[in-house]
């Protein structure tokens, strides 16, 4: 079994992500039915049978395309977010340096929380359970899944698969919008070079 893993379609990025409620943008608009158009025409060899997103309107919106296109119902599911960074969520990056000088994402101590959000270890702990969870209800069945979901999710899965120690300082893999990772549950291994960006 195979599980395709997309970040969403282009958003805005003057504005701080994470639990922004914010849609994608007309780019990410056309990233999205291009690769819903891509799926459909390669139906066959993906053979895609489940679809899962985050429950975020940049996600959905992504899914929506190729949900449409497969004629696939999207489960939705919350633990799939991106870190969760409170109250700047959706704020503009502006007034986030104004309010929060020096506050991003790889500045927190993996303990130190985003005001009224949740820290790095947290947000590691919650997907790291959530993978478990997908191993094991869709891991050993032969139906391939679609998940739709964000960078930072998909780089700690990358994290997971590889055995490496992940934080919020360490590198990231590359994880381009509207792109496909193509996990093999069998193996336990990244087919990186089926990559597909827009």
């Amino acid at each position: 079994m195979k599980i395709y893993f997309v970040r969403h379609g282009k958003d805005d990025d003057s504005y701080r992500g994470g639990w922004s409620n914010m849609d994608i943008i007309e780019e990410g608009h056309r990233q999205a039915k291009l690769l819903s158009e891509y799926l459909f025409d390669n139906k066959e060899q993906y053979n895609i049978k489940h679809i899962i997103s985050s429950d975020l309107v940049r996600t959905m919106s992504t899914a929506s395309y190729i949900s449409q296109k497969l004629s696939i119902p999207i489960i939705q599911d919350p633990k799939i977010r991106e870190m969760n960074n409170g109250d700047l969520a959706g704020m503009l990056n502006k007034t986030a340096e104004e309010k929060y000088p020096g506050l991003y994402f790889n500045t927190l101590d993996m303990d130190e929380k985003y005001p009224n959000g949740e820290s790095p270890v947290e947000f590691y702990t919650r997907i790291e359970n959530w993978f478990s969870n997908l191993m094991v209800d869709y891991g050993s069945g032969n139906d391939n899944v679609l998940v739709v979901t964000h960078s930072g999710v998909i780089n700690i899965i990358y994290y997971l698969i590889n055995n490496m120690e992940w934080s919020n300082k360490t590198n990231p893999f590359r994880v381009s919008n509207c792109s496909v990772h193509i996990l093999d549950s069998v193996s336990k291994k990244f087919e990186c070079e089926n990559m597909i960006c827009w």
